[in-house]
């Protein structure tokens, strides 16, 4: 736990000043002002993230955390438990989904046994399993505090390692059969929410099998009785290994100072725990789309943060984060490569018109 205390400690605010002179920089680019929109806002965290006004394209990696969940023997998933085994090895012959998204936006992949209840020797897959899946938490604790500790620790060591080989932008993904329903059960946790609005169908539930679900979920809330201003005791109670390794992901970019990709709903609940535990880390995040889990809004209102889009997926393994790395890559080069007024020696009155023009449309600045 000490080792975890001295990284939340030592997550600090973004740099206000590198902040405030990005925003000047994007000023007196050759646009009306705040034209650029959020390609802007995300040019001005990254400044506050780097300390430097102007960066080249991030080197990027995404993380994927595998792991299988013991509420699965509950029925709470249409999926065979053997999918977890079976997907993380796909991911290492390049044929998934995220395979072919991350190709396209020139990301690296990082496959993770966090978990999973099969054996898998394979030299891209790094292991760094706790044990073979978690215990059921419809009948008792997923896992015990140390456990949970040690998946954290798992993500913060695992970010260190990207830090020291150059990488400036991390992604976030998973894998795991029944992990809707351990991320449902976590956010009910923290927000005190009900069910019917933290609990969606996952991987194609009928009807009364999400409703089953539901009552798991519930019923393994009323047994563990998690502290909601723990956020180790709920993880530990109602989380799994891959939303512990995934929320030491995202303490340990913040801590690092490199900004960081939620991808959809279990990926968000890691960052929300992430949140809970030191708040600052929330200016290292950046959000991807919008996943078609309920629960995922609940999330980014605590947050404070408005998913870039909106694609009606719920994939998972970190496919929402390669469309998210366009937008940082187009908001370092806007900085990077866009002309100034002075730099461009456009006259001076063309500057007052467009300032003029911003004021009478209700522009802030």
């Amino acid at each position: 736990m000490q080792a975890l205390t001295k990284v939340i400690d030592g997550i600090k605010q973004l740099d206000e000043e590198a902040m405030a002179q990005t925003q000047k920089y994007l000023d007196s680019l050759i646009k009306p002002l705040g034209s650029l929109g959020k390609l802007e806002s995300i040019a001005v965290q990254l400044a506050g993230i780097s300390g430097r006004v102007k960066r080249e394209v991030p080197k990027k990696c995404i993380v994927i955390m595998c792991a299988d969940n013991g509420v699965w023997e509950e029925g709470v998933t249409s999926c065979p438990q053997e999918i977890t085994a079976s997907q993380t090895r796909n991911f290492t012959k390049g044929i998934c989904g995220i395979n072919v998204l991350a190709r396209h936006a020139g990301a690296d992949l990082r496959i993770v046994d966090i978990g999973v209840k099969e054996i898998l020797n394979h030299p891209q897959i790094l292991n760094r399993r706790i044990r073979p899946g978690t215990w059921n938490m419809a009948h008792g604790p997923a896992m015990t505090r140390a456990e949970a500790i040690q998946g954290i620790k798992v993500g913060v060591d695992l970010i260190a390692r990207l830090a020291a080989e150059g990488y400036g932008l991390i992604g976030t993904g998973e894998m795991g059969a029944g992990n809707t329903s351990t991320s449902s059960a976590v956010l009910m946790g923290l927000m005190g929410c009900d069910a019917s609005v933290a609990v969606g169908k996952g991987a194609g539930l009928t009807q009364e099998g999400f409703l089953h679900k539901q009552q798991i979920i519930e019923r393994a809330l009323t047994i563990n009785q998690p502290d909601p201003n723990d956020p180790l005791d709920l993880l530990s109670k109602v989380g799994g290994f891959d939303l512990a390794g995934l929320t030491g992901c995202f303490l340990g970019a913040a801590y690092q100072r490199i900004p960081i990709v939620i991808d959809g709903f279990i990926s968000a609940v890691a960052a929300l725990l992430a949140y809970k535990l030191q708040p600052l880390s929330r200016g290292y995040m950046i959000p991807s789309h919008r996943s078609a889990e309920p629960g995922v809004d609940l999330v980014m209102r605590e947050l404070g943060l408005q998913p870039f889009f909106h694609l009606e997926m719920r994939l998972g393994e970190g496919t929402g984060c390669p469309f998210a790395f366009f937008l940082v890559d187009a908001a370092v080069k806007i900085v990077a490569e866009m002309a100034t007024f002075q730099t461009a020696a456009l006259p001076d009155d063309y500057l007052v018109d467009i300032r003029n023009e911003c004021a009478r449309n209700g522009e802030d600045r």
